[in-house]
């Protein structure tokens, strides 16, 4: 009894860690997104294949935001059925993913459409972009539901429990008044599957984003240097100081974006495979949490500095809220004339 009210005491204490930090961003992050999705809705402008993309990304991010608070819980222990934890992990799983491969598509989609901008309506993500947006949200479930076809874990979830060994009439006391076998996201995702899905599609996701990041830098560079020697010719010395400014700020903005971003997410992918890889060690719950909300959190902000950074898709908003604030101002004012004439 004293070990499952000790079991008890530490998942809340858990739970109102997950909450606390999980909670406020993911608030912030399905605001945002819902207020981008409706400046790219409202302006039939943005209506194409570009956007459309992003549109996509936003949802992803969005359905990211709210699983946010349930994905910490992958990497604890819960008395819950096979079937209960085989959705409780695939789900989030298979949203993070989906998040991801619609990142990639966007990143490609702006890298193809900068490195040859004369051929941008001809590129087959243009004229058939309902297939690339269908492979980026079938790939990744067909591929998180791989345990729910069979590649798991059940012995490791029938013979497991919540319960501290600590002597035998103890131990199956409290199994007796927990009931459920111990879920684990050992028991859902084989260290093959796990090693897949960091090795065979996060790293290369996350490099390549890297690296059409890095092109499209040094082709702005090189296309700075072509205006700088246009501009010699005239001597405008201060035109020139100033896009050099613009440019560093350029790379100084996307530089902290990745480290604030990718840099979480990336150690913490890198000390959950450490723990995979140590075999019987015991992690730090409490850094576990901190490092998958930070990271997973961190992620998420990808889409928003996106979005917010362009006008096309911030301006409607801001229209919406001065016809709004207006509104408000002139049904204030006719209150307060209204009740001084009463």
């Amino acid at each position: 009894m004293a070990a499952v009210m000790r079991n008890n005491s530490g998942s809340n204490v858990e739970a109102q860690l997950i909450y606390a930090i999980t909670l406020p961003v993911s608030c912030a992050i399905i605001l945002i997104n819902l207020l981008i999705i409706l400046g790219i809705t409202c302006n039939r402008q943005l209506h194409n294949s570009q956007n459309y993309f992003f549109l996509s990304l936003l949802v992803a991010d969005l359905c990211t935001g709210v699983a946010l608070p349930f994905i910490p819980w992958m990497g604890l222990n819960r008395p819950l059925s096979f079937s209960s934890c085989l959705l409780v992990h695939i789900f989030p799983n298979f949203l993070f993913l989906a998040f991801l491969f619609n990142l990639v598509l966007v990143h490609y989609e702006r890298y193809r459409s900068i490195v040859s901008p004369l051929q941008r309506g001809q590129l087959w993500l243009h004229r058939r972009f309902a297939l690339p947006l269908l492979a980026v949200w079938t790939l990744p479930l067909l591929f998180a539901l791989l345990p729910a076809f069979g590649w798991n874990n059940k012995a490791i979830h029938d013979r497991n429990d919540c319960c501290p060994i600590t002597n035998s009439t103890a131990h199956s006391n409290c199994v007796a008044l927990s009931g459920e076998r111990c879920c684990t996201y050992r028991s859902v995702f084989p260290n093959a599957f796990i090693c897949l899905e960091v090795y065979g599609l996060l790293a290369p996701a996350i490099l390549s984003i890297a690296a059409m990041t890095c092109r499209v830098l040094w082709i702005t560079r090189e296309q700075l240097r072509d205006i700088q020697r246009l501009q010699r010719a005239v001597a405008n010395r201060e035109c020139r100081r100033r896009m050099e400014m613009r440019y560093a700020c350029c790379v100084a903005a996307v530089s902290l974006a990745f480290l604030a971003c990718w840099v979480p997410y990336i150690v913490y992918t890198h000390v959950g495979m450490e723990f995979l890889l140590r075999r019987g060690g015991r992690s730090n719950r409490t850094g576990h949490i901190v490092l998958s909300c930070v990271g997973i959190g961190g992620t998420a902000v990808v889409p928003l500095l996106l979005g917010l950074a362009n006008r096309e898709y911030t301006d409607p908003v801001k229209k919406l809220f001065r016809k709004l604030r207006h509104r408000c101002r002139n049904a204030s004012v006719q209150m307060d004339t209204s009740l001084r004439f009463s």
